[in-house]
């Protein structure tokens, strides 16, 4: 074997790399052990320790903190941790008519509802649907004239044809949808939530938001939704209100004096940890602090003890100083007030909001945090606010903006913002920049969102004729995108709405883990007996193989921050399958060679050679549906697709060299290697079954079960998940045994008699899957059908619940359930003819492609047939779902991996016997039979896995199991029965 030394290097180099992600892992799980231990059960303890020590650093040697830890660990999808996904859409609608200023031409605004109608179920976006049906109401009509304004007169003229403005529209839209996606990452990381995930989707107005561990979906569902407040505000200087901050220190002092309130231990370990923080964001910490980190251990606790009660705000609280050239603390110039580490925000916010310190507090005067921490640290700095105008409000609002972008600052060169405003913010601004550049001091002019600072520049001189430049010493191009974005916001009023959401409360989400885990574990366990049974010590090179598969598996998918969902389980036991079906195929091979008379290692040698084509187009195909899956799937099924491809790719690095390695290892050590066992060596040997000959008996089965599935699915049809059907679908757990018409007795009435109601597996769960409300769109919509569907269960005791039994929910709207339909149908059609067309560039004869076609289809329609045939009839759900959908991709993928097998040795066979008196219908139905040892013992390992995935998977995965078990099934059958037939009965004589 060339190159030993090379394989060797990289599978060490590997090694290392994966084991040193999966450090990460093990520290920060360590971490989370001690703030358990330390917490004793209380939470908000917990959380205290874990914010503690997010900026210290706990990975040894390497010293990296925790949070470094944290966002570089295995991360876990909701299914598994629990937590809330979310589908945002922006209204398109609302868009449009802003933009035209709110116009009540009655053509337009019927375009608009009519639009609006055929997005549910057109797959068009909104704006191309809004202008074809404008044209068709006024077709002698000009959209240029409703919206052409002295705003946009460089990008609109008021003779623009209907096709510019819809450029203008789509331009517009894109836009809206851009600065919606930053103000929700912006608001997305105030919930402090680990590994949080947005993605804006590509050419659609949408944005998908995971948020693992999150256990408020209703102030989720608020604060998503709730309308962009861009706002402009006067501040007040650092040196003006270090007075004033004295003073409420002094006040919150005297209160603790009154009460007589000790200080903890803890409250010293408290402020330490916000002197660290202060000092890791590198900024000055106040004297206080200073003075606590270098006292002795026996000093600083009692000096915390006699001057935390003394300084209440400024230990929590550090005052913005620098140190002057005589070695004295100074107070900073700037809007800043004060740095506090995020675990004490709430304590500095709840002193600042008590009453007394609120009368002492101007009434022109507010406290606001900036949006972000410092950079690398959890520091966030406090700014000081003047209110202005009778009103105490901003001095000037955000939709005067006409627009803002990135630009490079031509003279001091890096990044700056250039923003526009129209005639009336450019007069305003004018008086407003001119007061704030007066005198020395330049003041700064705080851009506010949703009450939280994101920059406050200074002005340095007055600003004339609405164009502005906003320049920060420190902007990277990503930081002048983002502020362009938040800067828009208050112009484009589009707001972004839920259309579909799913949350799984973490108890579900341990069931999930254990179940998937326990899988895992038997299906692997399972697997290595078989193959050492059945292969002998070549099983136990196998063996070795699989395991180090699945440890690089997992440290690459660590490596890449992909998140393990339950579909990526699954994955990951269906790797299993793929694993052994390439040490099958290879061991195959060796019999073979050794049954020739060859020595074991000219026979291991060529065993390897001779089925490396075989196991490089089964896994190249089956890989290509995982790309697939990958750019037309959403969440756990690009988990699933994640898992697929990275599988594939490791799989053949320790299928083809890893246990080559050892194989060379063994035979230089002289070490005796066996591939079978006297029960197993004969299996299959010299069949010689009759397939060809029996083919139209085959081609009957298929067209008959085809033909009743076809004929159900039109008559009865199937029973469609709520991700493709639409609705709220919940998984509750009930106090006591209930049955389905218990609950449908309680909640026909009110949900309507259309709610679907099943057994979710054990232990007294349900799900209920409902239309009622699907339409509203008022932001409390989803708090709305919850109580409605509380509220009738309750009207039968044994039915009764309160929300905390609520263990899921999940909605999806009308509008994106028709798009993933669409998007399924036209998925799986693609898979056909992408794996279609590499097996006629690899076989060079259209009938094999065609075969693949063929099989693959059929495949398809078997699994969909029994899905509608049965939907009814056993006692689990056959619901079709992406789940499905990725399921039966799959089973394409896992087919032509089969086929593709039976396909090679059928070529090689009719290039070794190609006289004229070999006929190719026995040529082939001897390859068949030859390759039929690989084909059942890779089938019923991959059975078994699926066998053990449906049983122990647990309920979420039960339906996806089922369809990959009955899918491996006719797979394996189509291989065999349909696809091969087709060649003979295409091929004629080009097959010689």
């Amino acid at each position: 074997m060339q190159g030993k030394g090379v394989i060797k290097f990289f599978a060490i180099l590997l090694a290392v790399v994966c084991l040193y992600q999966f450090s990460f892992t093990w520290v920060a799980h360590k971490v989370e052990q001690d703030a358990k231990a330390y917490a004793k059960g209380d939470p908000e303890k917990e959380k205290a320790y874990l914010d503690s020590v997010s900026t210290l650093p706990v990975y040894p040697v390497l010293n990296h903190t925790y949070q470094y830890c944290v966002e570089r660990e295995l991360a876990l999808g909701l299914d598994l941790k629990g937590g809330m996904n979310v589908t945002m859409q922006i209204s398109l609608r609302e868009l449009v008519t802003a933009l035209s200023n709110n116009n009540t031409d009655p053509a337009f605004n019927q375009a608009l509802t009519n639009a609006q109608a055929r997005s549910i179920t057109e797959q068009k976006d909104y704006i191309t649907l809004f202008v074809d049906e404008y044209e068709k109401l006024a077709p002698n009509s000009k959209l240029a004239a409703i919206f052409a304004n002295s705003n946009n007169q460089d990008k609109l003229k008021f003779n623009s044809s209907n096709s510019d403005v819809e450029a203008y529209l789509k331009d517009q839209a894109n836009t809206a949808v851009q600065q919606s996606y930053t103000v929700l990452h912006t608001r997305i990381d105030q919930f402090g939530v680990t590994q949080p995930n947005i993605q804006l989707q590509k050419s659609t107005n949408r944005i998908l938001i995971e948020l693992p561990g999150v256990k408020e979906p209703e102030r989720v569902r608020k604060l998503l939704q709730g309308s962009a407040k861009l706002e402009f505000y006067q501040t007040f200087d650092n040196t003006e209100v270090y007075g004033l901050l004295n003073n409420i220190n002094g006040l919150l002092a005297a209160k603790n004096k009154t009460s007589k309130a000790d200080t903890s231990k803890a409250d010293t370990a408290k402020l330490l940890a916000a002197a660290k923080d202060t000092s890791a964001a590198g900024k000055p910490a106040n004297s206080l602090v200073n003075k606590l980190k270098n006292s002795t251990n026996k000093d600083s606790a009692s000096l915390v003890k006699n001057q935390l009660a003394a300084n209440p705000l400024f230990a929590v609280m550090s005052p913005v100083t620098y140190q002057d050239q005589t070695g004295q603390q100074q107070l900073s110039p700037g809007p800043i007030v004060g740095y506090t580490a995020q675990k004490d925000t709430a304590k500095v916010n709840s002193y600042l909001r008590s009453a007394d310190v609120k009368s002492v507090i101007p009434q022109n005067m507010k406290f606001l945090w900036s949006v972000k921490p410092i950079k690398n640290s959890k520091v966030f700095e406090l700014y000081a606010i003047k209110l202005s105008g009778a009103e105490n409000g901003p001095v000037l609002s955000g939709d005067v903006i006409n627009d803002a972008r990135s630009d490079v600052d031509q003279m001091k060169g890096g990044y700056e913002v250039t923003m526009y405003m129209n005639s009336q913010g450019a007069a305003k601004w004018k008086t407003i920049t001119a007061e704030a550049s007066s005198g020395a001091n330049k003041r700064a002019i705080a851009i506010v969102l949703d009450d939280n600072v994101y920059s406050a520049p200074n002005v340095q001189n007055e600003i004339s004729g609405g164009v502005s430049s906003i320049s920060g010493g420190n902007f990277t191009l990503e930081d002048t995108k983002d502020l362009a974005n938040i800067l828009k916001a208050g112009r484009l009023p589009a707001p972004a709405r839920i259309i579909g959401e799913a949350v799984v409360g973490p108890s579900l989400g341990q069931e999930a883990i254990n179940a998937g885990l326990l899988s895992c574990i038997l299906g692997l366990v399972v697997i290595l007996i078989f193959m050492i049974a059945y292969y002998k010590r070549a099983g136990t090179v196998a063996v070795i193989a699989v395991l180090i598969n699945v440890f690089f598996l997992m440290g690459v998918l660590v490596s890449l921050r992909a998140v393990l969902t339950l579909p990526g389980i699954a994955g990951i036991i269906l790797i299993l399958g793929v694993a052994v079906d390439a040490n099958v195929l290879v061991y195959e091979r060796v019999r073979e060679e050794l049954a020739l008379g060859k020595s074991i290692r000219i026979a291991v040698a060529d065993g390897f050679k001779h089925a490396l084509p075989s196991i490089l187009d089964a896994n190249i195909s089956t890989f290509l549906t995982g790309v697939i899956l990958f750019l037309f799937g959403s969440g756990p099924i690009q988990g699933f697709a994640t898992t697929l491809m990275i599988g594939i790719v490791t799989t053949l690095f320790c299928s083809l060299l890893i246990s080559r390695l050892i194989f060379e290892f063994m035979l230089e050590k002289g070490w005796d290697i066996t591939f079978s066992r006297p029960w197993s060596s004969h299996t299959f040997k010299n069949a010689n079954y009759a397939f060809v000959k029996n083919r139209f008996k085959f081609y009957a089965f298929s067209g008959i079960f085809i033909a009743a599935g076809l004929v159900s699915m039109v008559t009865r049809g199937f029973n469609y998940g709520v991700d493709f059907g639409g609705g709220h679908t919940y998984i509750i757990k009930f106090n006591h045994p209930v049955t389905t018409e218990q609950i449908h007795d309680a909640v026909d009435a009110t949900l309507g008699r259309g709610t679907e109601v099943k057994t979710y597996g054990t232990d007294n769960k349900m799900s209920i899957n409902t239309n009622y409300q699907i339409n509203d769109t008022s932001a409390n919509a989803d708090a709305k059908v919850q109580t409605a569907l509380i509220k009738a269960l309750a009207a039968n005791p044994a039915t009764k619940i309160d929300a905390k039994q609520i263990l899921s929910h999940q909605k999806v709207e009308a509008t994106i359930a028709n798009e993933v339909k669409a998007s399924a149908k036209w998925t799986i059609i693609l898979a056909i003819i992408v794996i279609s067309a590499y097996i006629l560039i690899r076989f060079r004869k259209w009938q094999f492609s065609l075969g693949a076609m063929v099989a693959t289809a059929h495949d398809s329609l078997l699994v969909l047939s029994f899905f509608s045939l049965f939907k009814d009839i056993l006692p689990f759900s056959l619901d079709i779902d992406q789940a499905f959908i990725a399921a039966l991709l799959t089973v394409i993928g896992y087919s032509i991996n089969d086929t593709v097998v039976v396909f090679d040795r059928i070529r090689e066979f009719l290039e070794l016997h190609h006289a004229k008196t070999d006929d190719p219908k026995e040529v082939i139905n001897h390859a068949i039979n030859n390759t039929l040892s690989r084909t059942i013992i890779t089938a019923f390992t991959v059975v078994l896995i699926l066998v053990i995935l449906f049983i122990f998977g647990g309920d979420v995965i039960r339906g996806f199991s089922f369809a990959l078990l009955i899918g491996v099934v006719f797979g394996t059958y189509s291989s065999i029965c349909v696809a091969t037939p087709v060649i003979i009965d295409f091929g004629k004589k080009d097959l010689r």
